[in-house]
């Protein structure tokens, strides 16, 4: 194996020129922007950031192209297929060059702002804020007038952040892409400053360390082209299987690609037989690998997939697809589970796909009941999340594969969790990330509650950002934290409401006392009591929130256990 010393702007200049690509073991490109703002804060700050990994061959194997699209011509025949550092090279290509990502079958721009006023000496201790604390239309947000100073303090402590509107309008903030394209002048001089200002010489000093990223040297590990594939995919497994870059999923995937070739293409293919989210939510969830373990082995481990024979994983692959289509199906259709991503665990799917398969598709109403109990509760009791999912998962299919029963599979989840019967207690503290969150929205959507100003039904399918589905904070963030109240009181389930983001612009932080006597006068009490509102005025108080977020968990509560019953 040879080592090499490579500067990221080489890096990116093969990128660009289509001469460093992937082998087809490699899963795309994942990383959230966050990630990039952290690596570009790593090196400038010029902190270790691994090292890259590289196949040189000339086998004629399947390899597929970074997410980035090569826009020069090659300059060089050799051939080098990237193992490890996917994520690394073409987040920084991206910013380098200025050129946007393609993931899922559309380019997405990643922008990255360098804080000209940032803090001297090493990163200080502070929670950090996400894109997802400032979303694009953040000045439009119910409720976020506060929290917009709380954020703007936050954010001056940190060197990058993920662009949005309101940091692009403040002229500290520039972007990093355009560093790399433009010179100091170009960037400080619209923003009012000269050579003869006093921040000149600081600022262009900043600019000029940040543009050093591109000189920053990286160790490129060469492997002998003389290797095999199926070597080289060992190789890859044990890099990875090192430290936690990558899901067992992914390493399985590269073990069955080092046997049959073109999988990968096989897994793109059958995921866009979906809607968008629910296909990338089957591929990059390690899903479907899973499922066509689990119909090849009985057990979902992926231990033993080194040993599986090409028939094998065919025969395997071809009942897993009609499992999950099926499973699907079932989901969105019988459950009326919008979208996927609203399960607490992609595992959920598996045992539906296995029974389905072990009974040729045919579903009686009474185990289609039975089968919509043991989903529902498996949800919202985190089946899969409780200790070692895997473990959990392989009771499961050892049970349908062997006994087929599922009065026998819901009895092993009572076992497992002890009582189906949701109470109050159960919601308390308990937010929108939560099984129980997506619980709610399943039941006001059946219910009928619909949007208070529009009077449209719950629907994440509605077109126009205006009608979009959002939940809303009945009592505004704002007044609850001049109260005193606490992140997990105010961010509660018992505290949110599903509507429009029309109608959450509209209500803005004003008490429920008050927007609540309007909705009544143009909806009827119906519009509140759908979305489990009690009527108690009293307690639409704001001194009287914490008896209100009471009294609504015990609503919610028992409209689940109410839903649940006509399953029984």
């Amino acid at each position: 194996m040879v080592k090499a010393d490579i500067k990221i702007r080489e890096l990116v200049d093969k990128v660009q020129r289509g001469e460093l690509k992937l082998p087809e073991m490699q899963r795309k490109y994942v990383w959230p922007a966050t990630r990039v703002r952290d690596l570009l804060d790593s090196l400038y700050r010029k902190y270790p950031s691994g090292t890259i990994l590289v196949w040189e061959t000339d086998e004629d194997i399947t390899d597929r192209n970074l997410a980035i699209k090569a826009t020069k011509s090659p300059t060089t025949s050799q051939k080098l297929l990237l193992l490890d550092g996917q994520q690394r090279v073409t987040s920084l290509s991206a910013i380098l060059s200025g050129e946007p990502i393609q993931v899922k079958n559309k380019d997405k721009p990643i922008e990255i702002l360098f804080n000209l006023e940032h803090p001297e000496g090493p990163p200080t201790e502070l929670i950090e804020v996400d894109e997802k604390d400032v979303p694009e239309d953040f000045e439009e947000n119910e409720d976020e007038e506060s929290a917009r100073v709380d954020i703007q303090q936050e954010l001056k402590k940190r060197t990058f952040v993920v662009s949005t509107k309101m940091l692009k309008n403040n002229p500290l903030w520039v972007s990093v892409s355009d560093v790399f394209k433009k010179s100091e002048s170009q960037i400080l001089k619209p923003l009012g400053i000269n050579s003869d200002d006093s921040k000149w010489e600081k600022y262009s000093k900043r600019l000029q360390e940040l543009k050093k990223i591109e000189e920053y040297e990286y160790v490129m590990q060469i492997l002998d082209k003389k290797m095999s594939y199926e070597e080289v995919t060992e190789i890859f497994v044990r890099v990875n299987s090192l430290g936690i870059k990558l899901r067992g999923s992914d390493l399985a995937l590269a073990q069955i690609t080092s046997r049959w070739k073109g999988f990968m293409g096989q897994l793109e293919n059958f995921s866009s037989e979906f809607d968008k989210d629910d296909g990338e939510y089957l591929l990059n969830s390690g899903l479907l690998v899973k499922t066509l373990v689990s119909f090849a082995t009985h057990q979902s481990k992926f231990k033993t997939v080194g040993k599986l024979s090409l028939k094998q994983l065919e025969s395997s692959w071809e009942l897993a697809k009609n499992g999950i289509r099926f499973a699907v199906n079932f989901i969105k259709t019988n459950a009326r589970v919008d979208r996927l991503d609203y399960l607490s665990s992609p595992f959920l799917i598996i045992p539906i796909a296995v029974y389905a398969i072990n009974n040729k598709e045919n579903l009686s109403n009474e185990n289609e009941k039975l089968l919509l109990k043991w989903l529902f509760y498996a949800h919202m009791r985190g089946h899969y999340s409780l200790g070692s999912s895997e473990s959990i998962l392989d009771a499961d299919l050892s049970s349908l594969f062997n006994k087929n029963n599922l009065e026998y599979l819901n009895n092993i989840l009572l076992n497992q969790v002890k009582r189906f019967e949701v109470i109050s207690d159960d919601l308390k503290n308990r937010g929108t990330s939560g099984p129980f969150f997506s619980m709610l929205y399943l039941i006001l959507k059946e219910g009928g509650a619909k949007d208070w100003f529009t009077g449209l039904p719950l629907s994440n399918k509605h077109i126009g950002k205006s009608h979009s589905l959002q939940y809303h904070h009945i009592f505004p963030q704002s007044l609850l934290k001049e109260k005193g109240f606490d992140r997990k009181e105010i961010n509660e389930i018992a505290n949110m409401a599903f509507i429009g983001g029309k109608t959450n612009r509209t209500i803005t932080n004003k008490e429920p006392k008050i927007y609540f006597e309007d909705i009544i006068q143009k909806k009827g009490e119906g519009a509140l009591t759908s979305q489990l509102i009690t009527m108690n005025k009293e307690y639409w108080e704001i001194n009287n929130f914490l008896i209100f977020t009471q009294k609504r968990r015990e609503l919610i509560a028992e409209e689940i256990n109410k839903f649940m019953k006509k399953l029984e």
